[in-house]
């Protein structure tokens, strides 16, 4: 006899749409709008029609992300939609379910240990330093780009041993390229074929060359060479076949700068339009360093700081939305939920929620000091995920992103120019439309 409560069959409510494409146009608009607006006024459950009557259902509440992320985690899979568009990474831990995700994540944790990412800590000082040589120039710089480029640079480094310099600018061509092919793809109404010989399969398909010889680079470098206790020396000691570590190599070096690059982009700006913040910043380091360079130990005493990259992190997730589809039939917020439903919950949307958040669109690092960490609604700030797949990158990217804070802001500040827009552009991770140029001012 089965037991279980009997799952709704109510269906949510949502925007309507037209014949065959359905949302399809809205959402390729302007994304982040659309999910707003469709909170607003439908709410914290929302069946958006993606196309040809392929539903995904939007969560809008931290108690439904709870559910999906934490209390029924083993219900649910990353699934079709998000695999087939990022097939690129394989069987890596980005994309890898069940035993074979639990094995990998097991294998890759250590990289990711407390004491072994505090090592990491001056290699990301040294190489903020070499973003400040570079910065020594009356141009305005594209911060965007100098951002992606640092932080590839740092995880090359810190996690294969690799000097990837050469490489840097044909990788951030490649991965813009990517994320240009995913966002197309999320904005049509019926998916293409990739091997279509159209432009944009074109240059995906450079795209991913270009990223495979890059790894293949990286992997053999480290086989020929010494054991030096990086991560691609530690696959290389597993059972896994070359396919696999290929894989988490790419995996790894995507994921491992992508994000930082852009919550350091978008910290940036916050700075640059929000002088008096920077100041505090500054006059927080100048007591704190007294000119030294910043430490792994010195961020217990720079609190401001932190919250200053939290608050960044709020108004502008690097990753908008997180992406799963039910095993089995689920009910969530009083709604049937079918098996095999993308389910989509919105970082965008809800850090920027006013029920959750006082003044939501305001830049107010203060509110972590009022508010504290653990005493807000679970799941009303969740930039890393949650749950067992929280983003094994976590600590590495918070301690990265206050670091190259630190030494680059004990040397300059940001200012903006004439021409400085921030139009977003929102794909796996949220972009700046067009990079982000902001003049960089030299505090001596």
């Amino acid at each position: 006899m089965n037991d279980d409560p009997p799952v709704s069959e109510q269906v949510p409510p949502g925007p309507s749409g037209l014949p065959l494409i359905g949302n399809t146009r809205q959402l390729a608009s302007n994304r982040l709008s659309f999910m707003t607006e469709s909170a607003r006024e439908y709410g914290d459950v929302v069946k958006i029609d993606f196309a040809r009557g392929q539903d995904f259902y939007a969560l809008f509440h931290p108690d439904h992300v709870r559910h999906v992320l934490v209390e029924n985690n083993e219900q649910y899979v990353k699934g079709e939609f998000f695999q087939n568009r990022l097939e690129l990474l394989g069987t890596g831990l980005l994309n890898a379910e069940g035993e074979t995700w639990r094995e990998q994540r097991h294998q890759i944790e250590p990289a990711f240990h407390p004491d072994r990412i505090a090592g990491y800590g001056e290699t990301m000082v040294d190489f903020s330093d070499r973003l400040l040589d570079r910065w020594d120039t009356p141009e305005v710089p594209n911060v965007h780009e100098d951002m992606m480029a640092l932080t590839l640079e740092i995880v090359a480094d810190a996690l294969f041993g690799v000097d990837i310099r050469d490489a840097e600018t044909d990788v951030g061509d490649a991965l813009g390229t990517v994320m240009e092919h995913f966002r197309r793809q999320t904005g049509r109404p019926v998916d293409i074929p990739e091997w279509l010989p159209i432009s944009d399969n074109r240059q995906y398909r450079s795209a991913r060359e270009t990223l495979d010889r890059v790894v293949a680079d990286i992997v053999a470098e480290r086989r020929d060479g010494e054991d030096a206790g990086d991560v691609v020396s530690m696959l290389l000691r597993t059972e896994m076949d070359a396919e696999t570590i290929r894989d988490q190599v790419l995996t790894l070096l995507l994921a491992g700068h992508e994000t930082t690059a852009q919550s350091l982009t978008f910290t940036s700006y916050l700075l640059a339009t929000h002088p008096e913040v920077g100041r505090r910043v500054q006059a927080e380091l100048e007591d704190v360093l007294a000119g030294q360079p910043p430490t792994v130990t010195d961020l217990a005493d720079l609190p401001y700081l932190e919250r200053v990259v939290r608050e960044s992190m709020r108004l502008y997730p690097p990753v908008p939305g997180i992406v799963r589809e039910p095993t089995t039939d689920d009910e969530i917020g009083g709604y049937r939920v079918p098996e095999g439903t993308t389910v989509t919950m919105s970082q965008w949307v809800i850090h920027r929620d006013p029920r959750f958040y006082d003044n939501p669109l305001a830049f107010d690092p203060e509110r972590w000091a009022r508010t504290g960490r653990d005493d807000r609604r679970p799941f009303a700030y969740f930039p890393f995920g949650g749950g067992p797949r929280r983003c094994v990158g976590d600590r590495f990217a918070l301690l990265e992103a206050r670091l190259v804070l630190a030494r680059l802001l004990q040397s300059a500040r940001f200012e903006t120019v004439p021409e400085t827009t921030l139009d977003l552009s929102p794909a796996i991770t949220l972009r700046p439309a067009g990079g982000l140029d902001l003049r960089v001012v030299s505090r001596e």
